[in-house]
């Protein structure tokens, strides 16, 4: 097999005169870059992806905490779950701040929404001047009273 290749390329250099023009030399770079720079995007796109799981996790867990905080007076009088707006956002502002993650958080009489902001470091698009990628995260939570749903 080895014998009959080295036959096919010695007959290809004869048809082209002895000379070899550098053709498969530049495709192979050319490859070989873009190889390379589809590489480092799915690497660095991968990391990115990861911080961005991360941040949601956090978010989320962020947002539960807040919408435990009830408007307990509303709720032992009229039997209604509602959020105390000022005590939800800082509740989950302080998570936030246990976690070490920085982010904002907001709330409403039934919603609390949390988003975090984090940044992943790349690895191989650093040598092409991209030295990181930002990622946010956001998720709300609801009060919710009883199983079926928002004040079912």
């Amino acid at each position: 097999m080895i014998r009959r290749l080295h036959v096919v390329a010695a007959w290809v250099r004869r048809r082209a005169g002895g000379r070899d023009a550098g053709h498969v030399t530049a495709f192979a770079l050319l490859f070989s870059v873009a190889l390379f720079a589809v590489a480092g995007l799915v690497l660095d796109f991968g990391f990115a992806l990861s911080v961005k799981v991360a941040a949601l996790d956090t978010a989320q867990a962020a947002a539960r905490a807040g919408a435990q905080q009830l408007d307990l007076f509303l709720y032992r009088t009229q039997g209604r779950a509602q959020l105390d707006p000022g005590r939800a956002a800082s509740a989950a502002r302080s998570w936030l701040a246990r976690a070490g993650v920085v982010g904002e958080a907001s709330a409403t009489t039934t919603t609390v929404t949390v988003t975090v902001r984090r940044t992943s470091r790349t690895q191989l698009l650093q040598l092409v001047g991209v030295r990181s990628l930002r990622v946010s995260a956001t998720a709300t939570a609801v009060a919710v009273q009883g199983i079926n749903g928002p004040n079912a």
